[in-house]
């Protein structure tokens, strides 16, 4: 028993240091950018040792999978819970709004984050990884008006996804955020409009 109260406090600090490590990275990628984003400089803002950021992450790139894979999750959450929940008028709307306004709070890093999004720590694929823990997490709960096949689940998620991705990575298309939302809601809401119903 007194080796398992050590233990509790060590995950809560080990938490605790992973959530200003990933904090301080969210912070110089919206200051500046990810190109001067080093291990060091994270170090420096997180008020911890270089010596620490390596204990929990092998080097930037891991720290940015792992900001991504955070963003991502809870993004995925929020989506899963749209379409477990009974549809409304504007459902696509509101998961293209998920996503498009999850990244809102990082600007200059959504283009890193959206590319970590597709790596995994580990080097899996991480956006087959976040497809297939989506589609574990709606199983046996969400109601469709169609057959949701692998084919058509893996162009749901990855469609718009992609499409957000090379638009973070194209900065100079200076594409309008509410216009991209409506050309994606038009996108999806055609392709679930030519599906034949079950």
């Amino acid at each position: 028993m007194p080796e398992r109260k050590r233990r509790t406090p060590r995950q809560a600090r080990a938490e605790s240091t992973i959530k200003v490590i990933l904090d301080a990275t969210l912070q110089l990628l919206e200051a500046e950018g990810a190109e001067r984003l080093t291990t060091n400089h994270i170090a420096a803002r997180a008020g911890v040792s270089i010596g620490t950021v390596y204990q929990y992450f092998r080097d930037k790139d891991d720290i940015l999978a792992a900001l991504a894979e955070q963003r991502a999750s809870a993004v995925r959450d929020d989506i899963a819970d749209l379409v477990i929940s009974p549809p409304g008028t504007n459902a696509v709307r509101a998961i293209v709004q998920a996503l498009t306004r999850s990244f809102d709070d990082a600007p200059r890093g959504r283009a890193a984050l959206l590319d970590a999004m597709y790596r995994r720590r580990g080097g899996d694929g991480g956006l087959a990884q976040h497809h297939q823990a989506f589609l574990a997490a709606i199983e046996g709960k969400a109601q469709f008006a169609m057959e949701l096949t692998p084919e058509r689940a893996f162009v749901l998620t990855h469609a718009p996804i992609s499409l957000l991705r090379a638009a973070a990575a194209e900065p100079d298309l200076a594409l309008d955020p509410a216009a991209l939302e409506d050309e994606l809601v038009r996108l999806l809401e055609a392709y679930l409009g030519a599906l034949p119903a079950n």
